[in-house]
């Protein structure tokens, strides 16, 4: 599915035209709470993080609109609530508690990470708390390419699943949540950028793209000159957790 370079792209079709217009209204009334704004507005009004906030059933329908079939049969289920993402112009600006050391890296690096590798406590050690099965995104508005695309390093997941492999090497699956993978893992993000090609993953509304769970990616910038409508640039993300941890290497 996600090919040597470790992410695909699900081509346009009515069914996810019309699944992203219902997914976008119901975004749009979520995000005007003001609980909701409060939690999830981030990087000083830059980016509306969004976990969780899509209330879509656990079929990935949002009322009378199902999930398009092409997606529900490529993607396993349960659907859990999806992330709404929403970046505006101006990203990114510091995120609160962001040292200076990670908000250049945000810059310079497009906040590159592999998913569910979570920072744990004052000491920001690395640990695999959440694993996943894949990444899919859904964009629910029409922007240009220089609208803080989604950014992949092709190839980037076989790398990383050998460093995590070699850090996991010997030790039971159920305990690799404990594993503090800090040094390994920046190590192999270093390596990948050296030696991958930084893609840029743009699809037009209606389409959709897929990345693998291991595969280094990022948010880029926002560019000057980038066309977005008022909302924003919007994007669905599912990410389900793995029944198996062990399966997480082996996707």
């Amino acid at each position: 599915m996600f090919g040597d370079a470790g992410w695909c792209i699900v081509p346009k079709s009515q069914a996810i035209s019309q699944w992203a217009a219902a997914a976008r209204q119901a975004s749009l009334t979520q995000i005007a709470k003001p609980e909701i704004r409060e939690t999830w507005l981030q990087c000083q009004g830059t980016w509306f993080v969004g976990v969780d906030v899509l209330p879509n059933d656990p079929k990935g329908a949002l009322g009378d609109v199902p999930f398009p079939a092409e997606l529900a049969a490529a993607f396993a289920g349960p659907f859990h609530r999806a992330q709404v993402s929403v970046i505006y112009p101006g990203y990114p600006k510091p995120r609160g508690g962001e040292t200076q050391a990670a908000f250049g890296y945000r810059l310079r690096r497009d906040a590159a990470h592999v998913d569910g590798i979570l920072a744990v406590g004052a000491a920001r050690r690395r640990y695999l708390r959440e694993p996943h099965a894949y990444v899919l995104g859904i964009p629910l508005t029409q922007v240009s390419e220089g609208a803080s695309p989604m950014v992949v390093w092709d190839g980037s997941h076989r790398i990383m699943r050998d460093a995590f492999a070699r850090a996991y090497d010997g030790i039971d699956p159920q305990d690799w949540a404990q594993v503090d993978v800090t040094e390994i893992y920046q190590e192999a993000r270093r390596y990948v950028f050296d030696h991958c090609a930084r893609r840029v993953v743009h699809v037009p509304l209606g389409a959709a793209y897929a990345i693998h769970p291991l595969a280094l990616h990022g948010v880029a910038p926002w560019q000057e000159g980038a066309i977005a409508p008022q909302e924003g640039r919007m994007i669905a993300y599912f990410r389900p957790h793995l029944a198996n941890v062990a399966d997480w290497l082996t996707i």
